[in-house]
């Protein structure tokens, strides 16, 4: 989609090769009559480039957004909002232009006013312009790749990569042939740059008037003025709801979903979404953080302090957590009977404790880690791991502390990334990763970290320590193994590292998971110890409806050897939100908690829920009741059908709505309070005390809504 400026009868010297002094100009091979249009007289001022930039821009986007749609060919309803996503996706399109133009409106206001009259300077223009055509196209083969991933527009989790280039960079150098791509690139800029240039319209608009100073100066602000105006009044806000999912992100234009995205990275609960008044908040979570049976230290305070009892002596086995890298429950065969892609998670869960219907609360490996850690639901905007104030919070680590237990975090990449070692570190976890490991300790790794092998003998190593001293010990570690570029060892598996993709790096995770446990029935800690696999998040998050419900579907597989545990299914309704006090509960520990979930094997089916979202949207499904907060205070309530995963629109249930509400609004409360804290194993001692005397910490006393 290149504009023709053919009939705008360019100077002698205006051809491309002209202009750099190698011959005479040729004709345009396309003519309109256009000449004394209001088009030609843009071109011909000092700012007409921008008109070949914004033509060129919009063309590009158009293409990329084709591009897509052949992608998604499959997932995208084929209806007139396609039309309707086209349109809207113009607007951003031109949006996202506006603010990418202003560097150029402020390089061609200053430049001086015979500027383009010298060879080099012309010869520059062209030069200039194939590298913004290069970095348009390769922007399109980026969000290719990302739409691949993510089945989405550029968002938050671009956002996030920028933070983390050397991560990323090394990702795309260990996943895709990139000279290959650059050339491609390279020879796409060209094309796009000779198609351009025939139209006639850069020679135009180089052959324009000498325009003075005040000119120049006066006609830049309005560019400046009316770019920005445009760009600021324009909000992501304004794309309509689309029935299917994939449509409306087509309507979006990568480059200012990304704008929008990383200003919109903090999003403050109460300014966004629908709101209860505080001091009703707390009523209405009351039920639902009882429905377990926990009772609460102070009732109307603004907490969720509550004490939870359990029957019969307590349990205190070693906990390894091992929480696996974008495991969808998709990829186990008891879940789905066509995979043969893990064979000895199916023989492990033979064994163990499974919870059928488990579902991740966030779309991302610290959303994972925050509701496996802190049992909170998914607050907007950016995860309680990566915002500032979050040491020293509620987690099942510091539980496990109170009760004299060995913690670690243990991560195969490197923790600084997603600021996992910070908050871990900060929450009573000692933290083993990549940058406190000696080279030789490395077999393979890729740039995301060391194959799981290699992390699975590092966790046997903190084993056999801790073990050696007699303190029981709780480790949450982390795999990567399971991401792209998806490379592991050789000769591991009957699929290759790398070309076999997602598959192959779920078998190698699977059978390194397997290798692990045989390893460690060796060892006199084994029947002593509970294990547990869990995922962190699906390997993909995208979907018909704004909150795919089955793409949050994982495994929670509890296995204890030594019988602690016993073995079977768990069909109710759950989330990572509740796994930290089910987990306990299942220790039977008695303990004071200030975690959002439940022991879900103490709540009546039809009460429980799952809490969902991702960065902007929060969602709560009770049952088939599935409703959707979201910015700006909308709500949207559907009915979930489990068979073809399509959410129905219905009236809002008020109560229900309520609920939901609840849950979020009191989350980001005690955040912003800095109320979920820690306590020390003298208050939860204190707190459990059979004496009765169990008043609260200094900071739920104080507080009320």
């Amino acid at each position: 989609m290149v504009c023709d400026f053919s009939g705008l009868q360019a100077r002698p010297k205006t051809d491309f090769t002209a202009s750099l002094g190698r011959g005479p100009a040729s004709a345009p091979p396309f003519s309109l009559n256009t000449s004394s249009g209001i088009l030609s007289k843009l071109l011909a001022r000092r700012h007409g480039g921008l008109v070949v930039f914004y033509a060129v821009f919009l063309g590009i986007s158009f293409l990329i957004r084709v591009a897509l749609l052949i992608k998604a060919a499959h997932d995208v309803t084929w209806t007139l909002s396609l039309v309707a996503a086209f349109g809207w996706g113009g607007l951003y399109d031109l949006g996202a232009a506006a603010f990418a133009s202003l560097p150029l409106v402020v390089l061609l206001t200053v430049l001086p006013a015979r500027f383009f009259t010298w060879r080099w300077a012309r010869g520059g223009a062209y030069t200039a312009g194939f590298l913004i055509i290069f970095a348009l196209i390769f922007g399109g083969v980026s969000e290719w790749t990302f739409w691949d991933e993510f089945g989405v527009r550029f968002n938050f989790i671009a956002v996030d990569y920028l933070v983390y280039t050397q991560e990323v960079i090394g990702n795309i150098r260990e996943s895709y042939n990139l000279p290959l791509i650059l050339t491609g690139v390279a020879a796409g800029a060209a094309v796009a740059l000779w198609v351009t240039v025939r139209t006639g319209g850069p020679a135009r608009w180089l052959d324009g008037e000498h325009e003075k100073a005040k000119t120049r100066y006066a006609a830049g602000a309005l560019w400046f003025a009316g770019a920005v105006a445009f760009g600021s009044v324009l909000s992501s806000d304004w794309l309509p709801n689309f029935r299917n999912n994939f449509n409306r992100e087509l309507g979006k234009d990568g480059l200012w979903s990304l704008f929008a995205a990383f200003k919109n990275n903090v999003l403050e609960y109460a300014q966004f979404y629908p709101t209860l008044p505080d001091e009703d908040v707390f009523k209405v979570l009351a039920p639902r953080l009882a429905a377990d049976g926990a009772v609460p230290v102070q009732p109307g305070a603004a907490d969720t302090l509550r004490l939870v009892h359990n029957d019969g002596p307590e349990l205190r086995p070693n906990v390894i957590q091992i929480t696996v890298e974008s495991l969808s429950a998709d990829f186990l065969s008891i879940f789905n009977h066509a995979s043969g892609l893990t064979p000895h998670l199916a023989e492990i869960a033979g064994k163990s404790l499974v919870f059928d219907n488990f579902y991740a609360t966030g779309t991302r490996t610290d959303r994972g880690m925050e509701a496996l850690t802190l049992a909170v639901p998914p607050t907007p905007g950016r995860s309680l791991v990566k915002r500032p104030r979050n040491e020293n919070l509620f987690t099942l680590g510091s539980v496990f502390q109170a009760k004299g237990y060995d913690t670690a975090f243990i991560y195969g990449g490197f923790g600084y990334f997603d600021n996992m070692n910070y908050f871990f570190g900060h929450n009573g976890y000692r933290v083993i990763d990549r940058t406190g490991v000696p080279k030789e300790d490395i077999t393979f790794a890729n740039v995301w970290g060391v194959c799981d092998e290699d992390l699975f003998r590092w966790t046997m190593r903190e084993a056999d320590a801790s073990a050696a001293t007699g303190r029981p010990f709780h480790y949450f570690v982390m795999t990567t193994s399971n991401h792209r570029p998806f490379t592991f060892p050789e000769g591991r598996i009957d699929l290759p590292s790398k070309v076999s993709g997602r598959a192959g790096a779920v078998k190698y995770t699977d059978f390194a998971i397997g290798q692990f446990l045989r390893e460690a029935e060796s060892k006199p800690w084994f029947k002593n110890t509970v294990f547990v696999i869990v995922a962190d998040h699906c390997a993909s998050s995208a979907g018909r409806t704004e909150l795919p419900i089955q793409n949050y579907h994982i495994p929670l597989i509890i296995y204890a050897p030594g019988g602690q545990i016993a073995p079977g299914h768990v069909k109710t309704l759950t989330s990572q939100m509740d796994y930290a006090p089910t987990l306990l509960g299942l220790l039977r520990w008695s303990y004071a908690s200030r975690f959002f979930g439940h022991d879900v094997r103490k709540v009546a089916p039809e009460a429980a829920h799952a809490l969902l979202g991702n960065y902007q949207k929060l969602g709560l499904r009770k049952g088939d009741d599935f409703i959707v907060l979201k910015p700006v205070r909308q709500t949207a309530q559907y009915l979930y059908n489990p068979r073809d995963f399509s959410l129905t629109p219905r009236p809002t249930d008020e109560a229900f709505r309520a609920e939901a509400i609840g849950y979020y609004q009191a989350a980001s409360f005690l955040y912003d309070h800095n109320l979920y804290r820690a306590l020390s194993p003298d208050e939860s001692a204190r707190l459990m005390a059979p004496t009765g005397n169990n008043s609260a910490p200094a900071d739920a006393k104080s507080t009320h809504p």
